[in-house]
């Protein structure tokens, strides 16, 4: 069983965005100081867009040292890097473009070509970079949350929900028809520290479901993420938090 997540609340979505860049800064320099390097794997949305931004401003920007942090996706859309859609691409223009971080850092999952190929690339990659180990550790994971309670690319009903084996799966939105790559559940579980960030009312009910353990039927995606031996927050705005 995993720790109980501590839970933070903030009036409005930019405080959220500030506390986790905040931390981000907390862990990076926590973790290049205990053993070189800080690796974090990186979401998507509109929240974590904005933790990038402050990221990359003069708050933060200088008091970080980019060439010890290796910055890995959590999950990414079949797209090439130049795509609307891509992860990649938010991140780039966000933070990767405007700080001083060595490209060989960054970690990109190839979106172009076959998702099950760009699945098994991408495992390839952390375990070159983790070293041949059960499960890598992440130092810090952000994951945002879905009104439907999805988390990375891990979606109710999913067969890359039930990966116990595989570090990176690929995944497929049917409604969509679009295929997706993801780190899996027991590679979030791993991490020294995993965050949630998850704001605005429309996610307030699924996100009570999720923080209570209340589920109709078989247990969401954002629910199983319960880390075995790392730290367990969730920072949200007043709204998502209302209902809880």
């Amino acid at each position: 069983m995993g720790k109980s997540p501590n839970i933070f609340v903030f009036k409005t979505p930019e405080q959220v965005a500030l506390a986790a860049a905040g931390k981000f800064e907390a862990y990076a320099r926590e973790a290049i100081a205990d053993h070189g390097v800080f690796s974090v794997a990186l979401a998507g949305g509109n929240t974590p867009r904005r933790v990038y931004e402050l990221l990359a401003a003069e708050l933060f920007r200088d008091r970080i040292g980019w060439a010890g942090v290796h910055l890995f996706f959590g999950d990414e859309r079949a797209v090439p890097p130049d795509n609307h859609d891509s992860n990649y691409r938010m991140v780039h223009a966000a933070l990767i473009s405007q700080i001083g971080i060595p490209l060989s850092n960054v970690h990109r999952i190839i979106g172009e070509g076959d998702a099950h190929e760009n699945a098994a690339a991408y495992e390839r990659d952390l375990k070159e970079f983790f070293g041949e180990i059960s499960w890598p550790r992440f130092d810090l994971i952000l994951l945002g949350m879905g009104e439907d309670g999805h988390t990375a690319s891990l979606f109710p009903g999913g067969d890359a929900v039930r990966e116990e084996l595989r570090w990176v799966a690929a995944t497929r939105m049917e409604h969509l028809k679009q295929d997706r790559i993801t780190i899996t559940i027991p590679v979030i579980n791993q991490a020294a520290h995993v965050m949630f960030l998850v704001t605005g009312k429309a996610k307030a009910k699924r996100l009570s479901e999720v923080i209570h353990q209340n589920s109709a039927a078989a247990p969401l995606p954002a629910q199983l993420v319960q880390p075995t031996h790392g730290t367990f927050e969730w920072l949200l705005d007043k709204e998502a938090a209302s209902l809880l």
